[in-house]
């Protein structure tokens, strides 16, 4: 391969730019983004600089000496895969020549039906999504969040350090009954209560309240909640409509195997637009986390470089942290409703503890609250595992 061109210039495209040099790539590497921005750290977005705490500059991934020797294309969105040709069609006309492409697309926040031209709705993805967000949340302000995931909570957090009065609304029992189930997640679901955030789960969304702008939030019981600003955090969706019609096998985001390898061998995929072949699931699944973006990159481009062929290099378990209330939230693995759970230090009643899911007597995921050492030899033993390998 003499030509690879990188479609996505955040974390994981980034991460596979880095890992093509690393691996002794020395040809022709372009990266193409649909951002205008060089590539951004995401998480501080509901934090820190949503906070007002940092600025976009201090946001920056790559280093100040750092030089991929790579063509940069940025602020224009690929529109077509020439699989066949060995090239990548964009907006603009432009066609670019490949012998390989790392698929690195991410993917968007999913908005509320109809409220794209309402004001005072926002969605948090990107460095403008934030800034928009950031100039609505002033003090005195009433902030409904859909969605009691990763970013709802983040975001309903920031907003109770910065005096705002939040109410958060979760159609599932409890917030993250999906990645952890009811019972962990009522623990989580503390966090909220116990620093001034109205919860309300098991209750659906009937619709937003307002013409050119947001009123307030409709809930299925009646209820109104009125507010001023109104986050919606209820997933991503896949940024791989540019792919249909080609030959790349797709799904619920790009169809991997476990090292990246799509169904053509010149192609592969990464970051939260690919679904990877993950061996503790025995399928295929979306890994929409940080670290995923950070550490599958080099697993996918080794797979690149040989032609397709996976090296037989395993990912970690996935791996996620979230920073809600002055509190560190981990967790390591996949979970299933009826996996069996352990308390293994502190106690659910209080704020911190750490907690072991088993499936017929083997570790498959930890959850950890403000106990990073002792996370951190679980997550270790899990890797170890055989599943993991």
């Amino acid at each position: 391969m003499r030509t690879i061109a990188v479609i996505g210039a955040s974390l994981a495209g980034l991460s596979a730019a880095r890992a093509l040099r690393a691996q002794g790539f020395d040809g022709e590497l372009t990266v193409v983004g649909a951002e205008a921005h060089r590539p951004y750290d995401r998480p501080p977005l509901s934090k820190e600089f949503l906070a007002g705490e940092i600025e976009a500059d201090t946001l920056a991934l790559e280093l100040d000496d750092e030089n991929l020797c790579a063509r940069w294309v940025l602020g224009i969105q690929a529109t077509r895969l020439d699989a066949a040709g060995g090239a990548v069609e964009l907006e603009d006309g432009t066609r670019l020549s490949a012998d390989g492409v790392v698929i690195a697309t991410g993917a968007r926040a999913r908005r509320w039906p109809g409220s794209e031209a309402m004001a005072g709705v926002h969605v948090l993805r990107t460095l403008d999504d934030a800034l928009a967000l950031r100039d609505r949340l002033r003090d005195g302000a009433r902030l409904a969040v859909i969605g009691a995931g990763f970013i709802g909570a983040e975001v309903a957090s920031t907003a109770r350090k910065l005096g705002l009065e939040v109410t958060v609304v979760e159609a599932a029992p409890t917030p993250l009954a999906g990645p952890l189930g009811v019972r962990l997640g009522a623990a989580v679901a503390r966090l909220h209560t116990e620093h001034g955030t109205t919860l309300r789960c098991g209750v659906g969304v009937a619709g937003l309240t307002g013409s050119d702008r947001a009123t307030g939030v409709e809930l299925a019981d009646g209820t109104h909640l009125p507010a001023d600003a109104v986050l919606v955090g209820v997933g991503a969706i896949p940024n791989i409509e540019w792919l249909h019609g080609g030959s790349v096998e797709l799904g619920n985001g790009v169809l991997c195997d476990a090292g990246g390898a799509t169904s053509i061998p010149q192609v592969v995929a990464v970051g939260d637009c690919a679904s990877w072949h993950e061996p503790f699931l025995g399928r295929r699944h979306r890994v929409e986390h940080w670290t995923a973006a950070m550490e599958r990159p080099a697993i996918a481009v080794s797979t690149l470089l040989a032609g397709g062929l996976y090296q037989g290099t395993s990912a970690k378990p996935p791996y996620f942290w979230s920073d809600q209330y002055g509190k560190r939230i981990q967790f390591a693995g996949i979970a299933h409703p009826d996996d069996e759970i352990t308390v293994e230090d502190g106690v659910l009643d209080e704020t911190g503890f750490l907690a072991v899911y088993r499936r017929e007597g083997m570790p498959v995921a930890v959850l950890g609250i403000d106990r990073p050492r002792l996370f951190t030899r679980w997550r270790r033993q899990l890797a170890s595992l055989p599943a993991a390998s």
